[in-house]
């Protein structure tokens, strides 16, 4: 049975792309969240960036002027950290990423090394080099498990389009032939930290985001809603391209957050 939009009861938002490029917001998205709030529409940050910490997200989105809680945030490294905690607690882990999934790894009890660990976890590194490729690639050749944060190959920002940890982890993949447990959208155990956050079924919640190789994909195989906004990697020029490379079309689709605002919360705020 189709779910609809009227059974939506919440909203998982993605960041990049979405309320902002880099440091810039995207127009709308600081009256998107304040609407979100003034409903009482119960939502969540959900990012596939593993480069930042909750409170540091948090504290990115108020900079710009979008009204936001540590506890609202949903990042990759999270997920990630608390996917190896559960399934190997204790282990040994080699890190190739930046602060966000540091912390997260320390937090949820991991121990980190540099040489001969149990898995390797990489997200994003904008520190990336010819040394950290080689380490990592013999490391899971040796037998060390490979896990993911996200699966992004580009990240827009202020500038333009960057490589994401997609694009690093093609290469390691490339060097070590294996491929990696991937946690971020469109794989479910982002998704899944997401929804039970909530304590609603998948069914209740919808997924907003830029990307439909991702965000949108994500949304579809979680069995959740699906709201696409034309405001980053996806936009009005690409989207049928996107749509058959990705497999996925969208339930809603919005040229703009105030398009999106209007459509979830009315146009009387």
């Amino acid at each position: 049975m189709r779910i609809l939009p009227k059974d939506w009861k919440a909203y998982l938002i993605d960041l990049d792309g979405t309320l902002y490029h880099g440091p810039k917001m995207i127009p709308g998205a600081d009256d998107l969240i304040s609407a979100l709030r003034a409903k009482r529409i119960p939502f969540l940050f959900v990012t596939n960036n593993s480069s930042r910490t909750p409170a540091e997200v948090a504290a990115h989105l108020e900079a710009m002027g979008i009204s936001a809680r540590a506890e609202e945030v949903c990042t990759s490294a999270v997920a990630a950290a608390r996917y190896i905690a559960e399934d190997q607690p204790g282990c040994k882990v080699a890190a190739i990423g930046e602060a966000g999934l540091t912390k997260a790894l320390n937090e949820a009890g991991l121990q980190l090394i540099s040489e001969e660990p149990d898995v390797v976890v990489q997200g994003i590194d904008r520190h990336f080099t010819y040394e950290t490729l080689t380490r990592a690639a013999r490391w899971i050749r040796g037998g060390a498990r490979y896990v993911l944060t996200n699966p992004d190959l580009l990240l827009p920002t202020q500038e333009g389009l960057m490589p994401g940890a997609g694009t690093l982890s093609a290469a390691i993949q490339a060097a070590s032939g294996v491929k990696p447990v991937v946690i971020g959208k469109p794989a479910a155990p982002l998704m899944d930290f997401a929804i039970a956050r909530l304590g609603l079924a998948a069914s209740e919640v919808a997924v907003i985001g830029d990307n439909l190789h991702t965000d949108i994909a994500a949304g579809v195989n979680a069995g959740c809603g699906t709201i696409l906004t034309l405001t980053g990697v996806t936009t009005a020029d690409n989207l049928p391209d996107f749509v058959k490379s990705s497999g996925v079309s969208a339930d809603v689709v919005c040229r703009d957050l105030a398009e999106v605002r209007t459509w979830i919360c009315g146009s009387n705020l």
